[in-house]
């Protein structure tokens, strides 16, 4: 019998994809739900929409500020560090958001804590090993293995998480979901990386790594493309259930589209895996910012009735995250594994830009105008254009001179 061969990071390819999907599973699964506190949490504590969608922005904006650096740690120091101290930050900050009274904790635990752990428990710092362990003409596919995972954790996730609340109250809910949290840590003992002698040869320096990024054009097309993504998915997931409730639409219909986009997530993310290792990932990501473009305003102009709510939840659902294995795969088939975890934190800083201003302006502009309205039509014309951004993205592996060369 074969046993697993291990690679250069001294793990098996199997065992990190097993280790590292149960990890984003989980820290994915929890967060995708959050939309389902909006209306308990608001009602007892008497806040507003705006409120609980701020506080759910900085959470985000937190996230992708906070990745870069846990990306650079984790390509330093090893990514299961950083898995652990994500782990514990993350059950933390779901136990302070429980017992939260006003705004300022409120956004300090929910938003604040939760964001830096997200950035240590998710798919920036698993990418790195992943990217360091897979074989190159496999990555595209093991980054759509994980991806997928995430989206196995929303569909399990999600009736899970409104039971508990139905059952336990918002704030039990959450007191359970801490516990899960921590499930992270032993997991990320599951993917300890051996570092070699030969590591260091041809060491490339974070700065030149930075700089080089940075003043790549197709790397900038992939920021703004994730900045979009970002803007839509974020606002989609929070906002959602609000959206549905106030056109009459109860929790059932709610519950059941966030199942629906988290199950056909598995499907399109792990297509868009397998159909990076194919096409080019510059087309197969214009195509999916096209097509959610096409799915919202389908979905805005047609009568609400629960069965659009569901083929709308499909339809996205499969286009969801199906933008993460691509883009991940550009950037380390044009620089390289060396510095792929704070690279990709990097590009998921932009995510989370979108993520920020998708979440927020969703309860700032509801509040104003009553409707969610414009920023439906606002996701419709930034996934436009996002499909025209990365038409000209470079795939190609970068030149560099021989005394900059990674390992």
């Amino acid at each position: 019998m074969n046993s697993p061969r291990p690679t250069s990071s001294g793990l098996s390819v199997q065992q990190v994809l097993l280790c590292g999907a149960l990890i984003v599973t989980m820290s994915m699964g929890i967060r995708h739900g959050f939309g389902f506190w909006l209306q308990p949490i608001i009602t007892e504590r008497g806040w507003t929409r705006e409120t609980f969608s701020f506080a759910m922005a900085v959470q985000n904006l937190a996230w992708g500020a906070a990745g870069p650096i846990a990306g650079m740690l984790a390509d330093r120091f090893g990514a299961w560090k950083v898995l652990v101290a994500g782990g514990l930050m993350y059950a933390l900050g779901l136990l302070l958001m429980a017992v939260s009274a006003d705004p300022l904790s409120f956004t300090l635990s929910a938003g604040v804590l939760i964001g830096i752990a997200q950035s240590g428990s998710t798919y920036a710092v698993i990418y790195g090993v992943l990217g360091r362990t897979v074989s190159p003409e496999r990555r595209s596919w093991a980054f759509g293995v994980a991806a997928a995972a995430g989206s196995l954790g929303q569909f399990v996730m999600i009736p899970v998480e409104t039971w508990l609340i139905s059952h336990l109250g918002w704030q039990g809910a959450l007191y359970l979901l801490a516990g899960t949290a921590l499930l992270i840590v032993p997991l990320a003992l599951g993917i300890r990386e051996r570092r070699t002698a030969g590591a260091a040869a041809g060491h490339q320096s974070i700065g030149q790594a930075l700089r080089e990024a940075f003043g790549y054009r197709s790397f900038q097309l992939l920021m703004l493309g994730y900045f979009v993504c970002g803007f839509q998915v974020v606002f989609i997931g929070v906002h959602l259930p609000s959206y549905l409730k106030d056109h009459g639409l109860g929790i059932g219909v709610s519950t059941g589209a966030l199942m629906l986009i988290g199950l056909f997530n598995i499907f399109g993310t792990y297509a868009a895996g397998l159909l990076g290792q194919r096409f080019p990932k510059r087309y197969l990501l214009s195509a999916i910012y096209g097509l959610r473009a096409v799915a919202i305003v389908i979905f805005i102009s047609v009568p609400l009735t629960p069965l659009s709510v569901y083929l709308f939840a499909a339809v996205i659902g499969f286009l969801w995250l199906s933008t993460v294995p691509p883009t991940n795969a550009v950037v380390v088939q044009i620089f390289g594994a060396q510095h792929l975890s704070m690279l990709g934190g990097f590009v998921f800083l932009s995510h989370q830009i979108g993520s920020f201003l998708g979440v927020w302006l969703g309860g700032k502009l509801y509040d104003a105008t009553g409707s969610y309205d414009v920023v439906w039509w606002l996701a419709v014309a930034l996934g436009l254009m996002a499909m025209l951004a990365n038409l000209p993205v470079r795939e190609t592996p970068i030149l560099r001179s021989a005394q900059a060369q990674p390992a």
